[in-house]
Order: structure tokens, then sequence, then C-alpha cells
């Protein structure tokens, strides 16, 4: 990967991650659910539960994680000429496999809350709209 790819990758992991917290921050904020909330957990983290980090800290560890993110997917999306829909459903998945780390905090939706669980898979379903955009091959940019 080039520079310009990986800087393309980085600023696509950066701009999807806040449009996933700024819609999560919102619905919490008109909710009451806990999916803000839920995204910037490490509860359940070795090391990292044992500090207390202000929410900028925590948001700077969910970029982290989105930028990491859109590298890899990045990677994966031009080597095997994968097409941006992939990218929304690798999100998706992502979303789905990290819901039941709600149990392991009580300061986070309940399991079985369906209103909470639509929030926090209509967050995930955005980022990957919009990083699978962000990512797009210059073939599919034509279409």
């Amino acid at each position: 990967m080039n520079r310009r790819n990986f800087m393309k990758a980085v600023a696509a992991g950066i701009i999807s991650g806040l449009a996933l917290g700024f819609f999560l921050k919102m619905a919490e904020s008109l909710t009451g659910m806990k999916v803000y909330t839920l995204l910037l957990n490490v509860d359940y983290v070795p090391v990292l539960n044992r500090f207390r980090l202000p929410e900028w800290g925590e948001f700077s560890l969910h970029l982290a994680i989105s930028v990491l993110l859109s590298i890899v997917l990045y990677f994966y999306q031009r080597k095997y000429s994968l097409s941006a829909g992939w990218v929304v459903k690798i999100s998706l998945a992502i979303g789905l496999l990290l819901y039941p780390t709600t149990l392991l905090s009580e300061r986070t939706p309940g399991i079985f809350s369906g209103y909470a669980f639509f929030l926090w898979m209509t967050g995930h379903g955005i980022f990957g709209i919009i990083l699978g955009w962000l990512l797009k091959k210059p073939s599919e940019q034509k279409a």
C-alpha cells in the first residue's frame, strides 16, 4: 500500500468512525438508550478497564479501531477485488458480533433491548456505507 492509499484509508476510517460516533451519540441523547456508551465501553478490555478515561479518550480509541479496520478492509478490498457492498456487510457483521459485549457492563443497554440493537445496527450500517463509499475502487466510482 503506497502512502496515498494509506492516507485514503486513514481518512476514510476517521470520517466513518466520526459518523458512527455522532449517530450513536445523537441516538443516545434522543432516546436514552446507552448505545453511544456501548460504543465507547472498555469495561471488558483487560488493562484498559483499570483506567477511567475521559470521553475524548474513549472516543479516540474508537477512532483508532475505525482507522485500523479501514486499513485492513482497504487492503482486502483491493487484493480480492471486493465491492463497496462487501464493506457494508463486514461492518454489519462487526456490529452483530460486538453487541453482546453489552452483557459485560452495567452501563450499557440490556442484551434483549430490540430498540437499542436496532440503533446499534443502524449505526454500523451507516459506518459501512460511508466507509465503503470512501474506499471505492476507481472502477466503482464511475458506476
